[in-house]
C-alpha cells in the first residue's frame, strides 16, 4: 500500500510503498514523521438507482420490487402491478397510510 508522510521537522512530504505493519514500525522509529494526505479522499455520491443502471441491475431491482409491492423501491422502479398500483392509490386518496392506519391529519 502507498502512504504519505510528512517531516514536521523538514517539512518533507513523500510517500513510501509499505504493508501496514512497517508503516506502524516505521512512524514508531520516526518520532517527528506523520501521516500526510496530500490531497482530500474522493467520496461515493448518490444511491445508485439515478443515472445509467445495466439490464441485469434493473432487472434484480424489479424483483425486490415486486417482492415488496408497498416499498418505496417499487414505488419508484414500478414494481408494483397494476392492481397493487390502484389499491395504493385509493387507500392514499382516502387518508390511509401504507400500513393500513389511518392518517387523521394536523389535529
Amino acid at each position: 500500500m502507498l502512504y504519505g508522510y510528512k517531516n514536521t521537522s523538514t517539512n518533507e512530504v513523500y510517500e513510501l510503498t509499505q504493508t501496514w505493519d512497517e508503516k506502524v514500525k516505521y512512524l514508531e522509529d520516526n518520532p517527528d514523521v506523520r501521516t500526510h494526505f496530500s490531497s482530500m479522499p474522493e467520496f461515493i455520491s448518490g444511491t445508485g438507482l439515478e443515472g445509467k443502471s445495466d439490464d441485469g441491475w434493473k432487472e434484480n431491482l424489479s424483483r425486490i420490487a415486486a417482492a415488496h409491492p408497498q416499498s418505496a423501491l417499487a414505488e419508484k422502479v414500478g414494481g408494483r402491478s397494476v392492481k397493487e398500483a390502484k389499491k395504493a392509490s385509493i387507500l392514499k386518496k382516502h387518508g390511509r397510510d401504507k400500513k393500513g392506519n389511518y392518517n387523521m391529519g394536523d389535529m
